[in-house]
């Protein structure tokens, strides 16, 4: 099975957000052929979600899973100690107030 880059995901996962207009900025640049991807769900209320994508073992099904969750400095607290062991990792900044992120979607795991 052929697998992605990083940069050709993230560029899909732009296009598809500001289709449904949905403001996302890419905060941090990881590698462009296989960095991992953190998505920052900012609701603009002070309160922020962090997804990571995870493989299950026992499925192989790949899903995102929650990284941390809580005030936004608690947030990005926890994405900066990432970057701290991960370089190459990519972080994206999801704003929506009604808390539409659309990794849920078919084509995004």
């Amino acid at each position: 099975m052929t697998r992605l880059t990083a940069r050709f995901w993230v560029d899909a996962y732009l296009a598809r957000l500001r289709f449904q207009d949905i403001p996302a900025f890419v905060t941090a640049h990881g590698d462009d052929t296989a960095g991992a991807v953190l998505v920052k769900l900012n609701t603009l209320d002070g309160k922020a979600v962090a997804y990571q994508r995870s493989f299950d073992l026992m499925s192989g099904a790949r899903k995102w899973i929650e990284h941390a969750s809580g005030p936004e400095a608690e947030v990005d607290a926890s994405i900066a100690r990432q970057r701290q062991f991960d370089s190459d990792l990519w972080v994206i900044e999801v704003e929506d107030r009604q808390g539409r992120h659309l990794l849920d979607e078919p084509g995004l795991d």
